[in-house]
């Protein structure tokens, strides 16, 4: 592609994510020093992908690593944007939007293999570790490693087999944000009516 093309991609990805993030005035706390479209992109781009880190918001949206950190401050300083850290990622939310767990929830629903084993016990509550494994196509010391993860972050029960703990929160960042997590998600959203059996 061409240098020109790159622009034109970027400057389409933009204007589309910041059509979201423009209903957010805390965009615009800092004064509008031309670069507002950016941060509104940003913004708008979080709304729809809570969680993501760094290197996806910087690649989905086309910006260089030096434009993305000067957003990202700017709209950590204007109180719009918030982080965490997970593992040797930093994860970007809207600000005051999502709750601790929701937070270690998204980001475990970020990575593959975590996401397919809420998928799979979601779907099937009652499911072995061997079930998971044969669902999520990754070996049974894999669901092992990860159900300990998810474990210590407080999204899964290990006593008694598999539980997921919260799974309306669960099933509702899922449905929510499902488009986000790609394909697998949004069939799984699509059948979630059939799943919501759990009581309150």
């Amino acid at each position: 592609m061409s240098e020109r093309g790159i622009d034109e991609s970027k400057r389409a990805t933009l204007k589309r994510f910041a059509a979201l993030g423009a209903t957010t005035p805390l965009v615009r706390l800092s004064g509008d020093d031309g670069d507002s479209d950016v941060r509104d992109a940003i913004v708008g781009y979080l709304a729809t992908t809570p969680g993501a880190h760094f290197s996806k918001l910087r690649d989905d949206l086309q910006l260089g690593t030096g434009e993305t950190q000067h957003h990202l401050r700017r709209l950590e300083h204007d109180g719009a944007v918030e982080h965490r850290k997970d593992g040797e990622y930093k994860r970007y939310f809207p600000a005051d939007r999502f709750s601790e767990f929701e937070q270690r929830a998204l980001g475990y629903l970020r990575r593959e293999t975590p996401r397919k084993m809420v998928l799979a016990l979601l779907a099937s509550p009652d499911a072995s570790g061997a079930d998971i494994a044969e669902t999520a196509d990754v070996s049974r010391s894999t669901v092992s490693k990860y159900a300990a993860e998810l474990d210590e972050a407080g999204l899964l029960s290990r006593e008694d087999g598999y539980e997921i703990r919260r799974p309306e929160t669960l099933l509702t960042l899922v449905v929510r944000y499902a488009d986000s997590f790609g394909e697998e998600a949004m069939a799984f959203a699509g059948n979630a009516d059939d799943l919501v059996r759990y009581d309150p």
